[in-house]
Order: structure tokens, then sequence, then C-alpha cells
């Protein structure tokens, strides 16, 4: 393994940022209807519960932890919403410009996207797309105050709560992310068509087994080759194997490298390609 480094240059990644908002509302049968921009988005916090464990005793010691179901929760917060959000807010609308409320409420779906950044090219770098599924909002507070010399728009806050949906081969969730740094621009482009539509084409919310079939790539196995070392020369044979890329202090190498110090060279899976679980995957050669 190579030595551990702390705070590299193009390392220092964050996440900032909330935009793209997403509503897609259930209908009474279960199924997303046709998704609609939500603007004015300010924030969205993530506030999954569960996962507690409760410990048992046996025999005078502790015999085993009992683990909780985790669920997901989350508080999204905004200046506005779509009209198609009040069915989920537990209002109904008997007539255009009368609003009723404590009315049964609707499960929605919800997309919203942050942006990737580094110490190199800030928030440029990329972005992550996030997905909550059977979105159910609670009553909210709205605190309506007077205009004054330091005036400040109302802001809009629903906690909500979720009901996961099936993945196949995982667990339920409620919850996802794409990563586009990670994640193929064709194959974010293709999701994007999806979840935000194109001229003709509605915008629409994919299940999470929609995604990983979407979102997939199948890889093929590689086992790196060691390079070779002529201690007298001082020479490395970097060995082709298909599938490999090798590297000395993060530069690609091909051929020969005569070297003039301790030197470590790394093996990396090229695209559409993974290493075993258990190989070797540096080496050190010994000037």
């Amino acid at each position: 393994m190579a030595k551990l480094a702390w705070d590299e240059t193009g390392k220092r990644f964050y996440e900032t940022g909330v935009d793209r908002g997403v509503l897609f509302v259930q209908d009474t049968s279960g199924n997303y209807t046709s998704g609609v921009a939500w603007n004015g988005l300010t924030s969205v916090s993530e506030a999954p519960t569960g996962a507690e464990v409760t410990p048992q005793y046996a025999d005078n010691i502790k015999y085993l932890n009992l683990t909780s179901v985790e669920e997901f929760g989350a508080t999204i917060e905004a200046y506005t919403y779509p009209e198609e959000f009040e069915v989920c807010d537990g209002t109904a609308s008997p007539t255009s410009g009368l609003a009723l409320g404590q009315q049964s409420r609707r499960r929605f779906g919800f997309a919203y996207r942050t942006r990737v950044g580094n110490d190199l090219v800030g928030t440029d770098l990329g972005y992550k797309i996030h997905i909550i599924y059977g979105a159910y909002a609670a009553p909210s507070e709205k605190a309506y105050a007077t205009v004054n010399d330091s005036p400040e728009a109302l802001t809009f806050s629903w906690e909500i709560t979720t009901n996961a949906v099936e993945v196949p081969g995982y667990k339920p969730t409620a919850s996802l992310t794409i990563d586009s740094t990670k994640v193929s621009s064709a194959k974010m482009t293709e999701l994007e068509n999806l979840l935000y539509g194109t001229v003709g084409v509605d915008a629409q919310l994919p299940l999470p087994g929609d995604i990983i079939t979407l979102l997939g790539q199948t890889l093929t196995e590689v086992t790196p080759t060691s390079p070779t070392y002529n201690s007298t020369t001082k020479v490395i044979t970097i060995p082709t194997v298909t599938g490999v890329v090798y590297k000395i202090n993060n530069v690609v190498k091909t051929g020969t490298v005569t070297i003039t110090a301790n030197t470590v060279v790394t093996a990396h899976p090229a695209a559409g390609y993974k290493f075993p679980a258990v190989s070797d995957d540096d080496w050190l050669f010994t000037f």
C-alpha cells in the first residue's frame, strides 16, 4: 500500500448549494405524475433516524446487539412551492382562488441537486442529484410578520417522513444519490432527460431499479501483473496488461523507466475494468 497523504492538490472536495428542485405527486393509484419545477428552494436538510443499537445480555455478558430499522426524513425550506404541492400540504381547492386546509395529504417524490467542488476548479467540478421517494409532508408553521425597515420574505418549511421503495438486490430505500463525477456524462444526460423532461416529453421519476439499470455498467475483472526490475541497470519494465494503467507519482508510465531513488509503482483499473477483491496493486523498488 502507498503511504497516506492528506489535503493533496485536487482532493480537497466539498459540497454546496441546492437547486433544480422537481416535484412528483403520487396519484391515487400510487404512481408518480409528471414532474414540475420547484422554484425558490433555500435548503434541504436530510435527517435519517433509527439504526439505534439495543444491547441484549445473556450468560452475564453482552450477548448481541440488535439494530433498529433506519428511516429517512428531511426538512424542505423554500420561498415558494408549486401549485401541485398543495395536495401534499393538506390543501384542497374546490374552486379557483379558494383553499381549504386540513384535508387529506398526498405522498410525493422529490429531486434536487447539490454542487460538488474542489480546490482546483471550485464548484465546476460536478454535482449530485438527490432523489427522495414516498415522502409525506407534516403540517408546518407559517409565521407572517409585518413589513418593516428590514424586510424578509416568508420562508416555508416542511418536515417530511418517507416510505421506502423496493430496490432489486438490495434493501428498500427512500433516497438515493447520483454523483456526476463518477458517472459518464452520457448516462447523466439520459437520467436528467428523464427527471427534467425534454421537448414534447414530460419529466418523470424513475424508480431505483430503473436508475440502476440505466447507470449500470458491467466491469471486466483483470489482475494486475507486477513490473519487473533490473537492480543492476536500475530499470523498471512496465508490463502491458489490457485494463490496467500503471503510474509512478500519479503519472502514467509505460515501457521502461530508469529510477534514481526508491520508487513505488501503482496499478489502477482502466475504465470498464476492476481488480479482484484481493490483489497486489503497488510495488516498491529499491534504488
